[in-house]
């Protein structure tokens, strides 16, 4: 009994000790070009009602109770949603400047607590317009725990390269 609680302790300190070496910080980052202008574009990340058509998570269940206050777009704006599948939270536009960039609070109420920063930012290319959807904040122990076992990083990216190829059908129409 003995040598089971001490391989269990030895495995716990490990995990701990190999979660504290992890990065306090975390940011994730995807872009994609579109032939359409910043203004065509620029609606489609500033209004959370128009957010919806091409949100990875809001397809990933059309069922979740959502609620819109204040404006639906610009600063203010506010959407929050609550589901046994994707969990429950709250974003915030905090800053917006048209046709160049949307900033916005994203609050995490479950499955894990947690504030991040989410910044959209449009920059002209030869072919269009490129849009950068950028998520960074704080890495929790919690976070980081579970980040040794599942690669929060890449699952978050996935789902933004889904968004941004989403949003490429709305915008780039012929």
């Amino acid at each position: 009994m003995e040598i089971i609680l001490i391989i269990a302790l030895v495995i716990i300190g490990g995990i701990a000790f190999a979660a504290s070496r992890k990065p306090d910080q975390f940011s994730v980052s995807r872009s994609a070009v579109y032939s359409a202008a910043a203004a065509e574009i620029f609606p489609h990340v500033n209004d959370l009602v128009k957010w919806q058509a091409w949100s990875p998570w809001a397809r990933l269940d059309p069922q979740a109770k959502t609620t819109f206050t204040g404006p639906t777009a610009g600063v203010g704006a506010r959407f929050a949603w609550e589901s046994k599948k994707i969990g429950a939270g709250e974003m915030t536009v905090i800053e917006s400047t048209p046709s160049s960039q949307v900033r916005m609070k994203l609050e995490f109420f479950r499955p894990m607590k947690g504030v991040n920063d989410v910044l959209f930012s449009l920059a002209p290319e030869t072919s269009g317009t490129r849009l950068t959807w950028t998520m960074s904040g704080k890495s929790s122990f919690n976070a980081k725990v579970i980040g040794l076992f599942i690669n929060c990083d890449k699952m978050v990216a996935t789902q933004f390269d889904s968004g941004l190829a989403n949003l490429k059908v709305i915008v780039d129409k012929p």
